[in-house]
């Protein structure tokens, strides 16, 4: 089975792609919306992972109260530097809880019923697999966001 550093290098991969990707953008563009249909802006995407990691890894598996405002997360806006350091904290705090983790226990809290995680009963073991899984979704979404807001600003 994968063991917690195996894991954490997968999920590190897509949460620091996503920093880099908004880094690059800078203020302008990492909050601009291409023009799509219900799109949000790569600030708005990472903004959203931190809230899944912060929720999921945090209330979920380690047990603490993490309040957390799911639609709020896809309206964010803002300078970018303050959320690259929101998003280190919350990595750090994550490997945090991984490490302490027991994935074959029970959830420590139930989901909020309007949060659109998996349709069935997971263990610590399986939200930590959602948090992989909104990461990686997310990642590929935001570098196909990134480009579409570059091409954006070439005509």
């Amino acid at each position: 089975m994968i063991t917690r550093e195996q894991y954490l290098y997968f999920v590190d991969r897509a949460l620091d792609g996503m920093i880099a990707i908004v880094t690059d953008l800078g203020d302008e563009l990492a909050n601009r919306k291409p023009d799509l249909p219900g799109a949000n802006s790569p600030y708005a995407l990472l903004n959203h992972c931190l809230g899944v990691v912060a929720y999921w890894g945090g209330e979920l598996v380690a047990g603490r109260d993490v309040p957390r405002d799911r639609v709020a997360e896809f309206a964010a806006a803002g300078p970018v530097q303050p959320l690259i350091e929101r998003a280190l904290q919350v990595k750090m705090q994550f490997h945090r809880d991984v490490m302490a983790s027991a994935p074959r226990e029970p959830l420590r809290h139930q989901p909020a019923a309007d949060f659109q995680g998996p349709q069935r009963e997971l263990d610590q073991g399986g939200a930590l697999l959602h948090v992989y899984e909104e990461l990686a979704q997310h990642h590929g979404h935001l570098e196909i966001t990134r480009d579409c807001v570059l091409a954006g600003t070439q005509r």
